[in-house]
């Protein structure tokens, strides 16, 4: 089943937090992917990945470690169907925009064929600082290159996009700062 859900939030099924590939065969499989197939993730293949990018695995601590646990970091994701935040604390999606907007996701054209791009946001009123909210970026988007080489998916991480566009979209606040993007796909 793919995720084309059109529901204004998407309950996410609880992640598959066993299996996947030994750690070491993900580090040695990990790589950038620019080309993708047309095809959507399943639905608990997008649960897996949000979970695993920055989901949480205690009760108040999450898969990836932020300065003074500020937990600045947000989620976006655009799909074929829309464009959605991920709700951690909840495991959910909550709908922003309705529509295929993909490729506002980026320059590039590839991010268009992404099964999703992943739209990484600070809340700089949480963060320790820029570089901190920079620093915790990056353990998100390795978590979800560990992933996808773990489920044989095509990543890459992405700091081509049009920052001011991309925040309309989102609807973003003035302290809300997009840091990076990612594109994750089934490779061509």
């Amino acid at each position: 089943m793919g995720c084309s859900v059109w529901a204004q939030d998407i309950t996410l099924p609880a992640p598959d937090r066993t299996g996947g590939k030994p750690l070491m065969q993900a580090l040695n499989e990990r790589k950038s992917t620019r080309s993708y197939q047309d095809r959507e993730l399943t639905l608990q293949q997008l649960s897996d990945l949000l979970w695993a990018a920055n989901g949480f695995n205690r009760d108040d601590k999450r898969t990836a470690p932020t300065a003074n646990n500020r937990q600045e970091l947000e989620l976006y994701v655009t799909t074929k169907n829309g464009v959605y935040f991920y709700d951690a604390r909840n495991h959910l999606l909550k709908e922003v925009k309705k529509g295929d907007h993909r490729a506002q996701a980026g320059t590039q054209d590839f991010v268009a064929r992404a099964a999703l791009n992943l739209v990484f946001v600070s809340d700089l009123g949480k963060a320790s600082g820029k570089e901190y909210a920079y620093t915790d970026c990056g353990f998100v988007a390795q978590n979800v290159y560990l992933y996808c080489a773990s489920e044989g998916l095509g990543v890459v991480v992405r700091g081509s996009f049009d920052k001011d566009k991309l925040s309309g979209l989102l609807s973003l606040e003035p302290n809300q700062e997009i840091l990076l993007t990612q594109s994750v796909g089934y490779p061509d």
